[in-house]
């Protein structure tokens, strides 16, 4: 039997949405123990300190001018996108504020569209819809019995704007997956994002204490390894198969926000979470015939 033509992809998507996930939640104790800003600046700094001499070991090379760009582009939408996002973990639960950034595929899905003259298909629109509906469900059942005080108030603007960049970046990185290696990518998002939160460094940076450094090497390994496997998974599929994929990023965070910080699942949660999953089930299901874009020459 022929295997499904996005297996891999999805797979790869699939192993790369746990991984960050389980980022988030070394990131969050990080975040908590020496600030937001400090853990995303280390998480960078060791994040590219790994990658960058495998890469250059295998022959990396410094690209051309409109890869570069691309680069530059998707490190600095990703700096802050992660700075507003591991802020926002400070003020909300981890399966929280991951609900609340599943807004991010749907904007993604239909910027792709636009930005890369992608075909919508009707399936993709009902995968996203219900990945959507799963997500209100969620933040309904945990907001509604949530203070709304100054400090929730802040996590929710933080988590918007992280998914607004967040969605931005699902577009940039289906360009950059095109016309880069994994390797490469993976090696420039994390120099060019530590490069753009150092800017502030002299302000903001405080250097934290030993147990606090080893958890954001961790989660700068999870970080790189994430990014190669999402990055890999873009370059062989489209941007509206893998995007719901992402929801499933809600199932990890609720396990790890259990094993990590204890917090529960209430019966909304598993609602959403069923809505989630059969809308990532439903964007599997596209025909071998649909398939319309070939893999580049890229080195797994």
């Amino acid at each position: 039997m022929d295997r499904h033509p996005h297996f891999l992809p999805l797979m790869a998507a699939l192993l790369g949405v746990a991984c960050l996930s389980l980022m988030d939640a070394f990131m969050k104790g990080a975040a908590l123990a020496a600030g937001a800003y400090s853990a995303a600046v280390l998480r960078s700094a060791i994040g590219a300190g790994m990658v960058a001499p495998v890469w250059w070991l295998r022959g990396g090379k410094w690209p051309n001018n409109h890869v570069l760009r691309l680069h530059l582009l998707r490190g600095t939408v990703s700096a802050f996108m992660a700075l507003s996002f591991f802020y926002s973990l400070t003020k909300l639960p981890i399966a929280e504020a991951i609900a609340i950034s599943f807004i991010a595929p749907l904007i993604a899905l239909y910027l792709a569209a636009v930005l890369l003259g992608e075909t919508i298909r009707r399936q993709a629109v009902v995968a996203s819809l219900l990945g959507f509906a799963g997500t209100l469900v969620i933040i309904g059942g945990r907001l509604g019995t949530a203070e709304s005080d100054m400090e929730t108030l802040k996590g929710l603007a933080a988590i918007l704007f992280s998914a607004v960049l967040y969605a931005w970046n699902f577009v940039i990185i289906r360009k950059q997956a095109l016309v880069s290696s994994p390797l490469e990518a993976t090696t420039f998002h994390s120099g060019v994002s530590f490069a753009a939160l150092a800017l502030f460094a002299p302000w903001f940076f405080a250097m934290p204490e030993s147990r606090v450094i080893l958890d954001t090497a961790m989660a700068a390994a999870l970080t790189v390894f994430g990014a190669m496997a999402v990055t890999w998974a873009y370059a062989r599929a489209e941007a509206q198969v893998l995007v719901p994929i992402e929801y499933s990023g809600f199932v990890w965070a609720c396990l790890f926000g259990w094993l990590f910080f204890a917090e529960g699942v209430t019966p909304t949660t598993l609602a959403g979470t069923m809505l989630i999953v059969t809308g990532c089930w439903i964007a599997t299901r596209s025909r071998p015939e649909q398939v319309s874009v070939q893999p580049p020459d890229i080195p797994a």
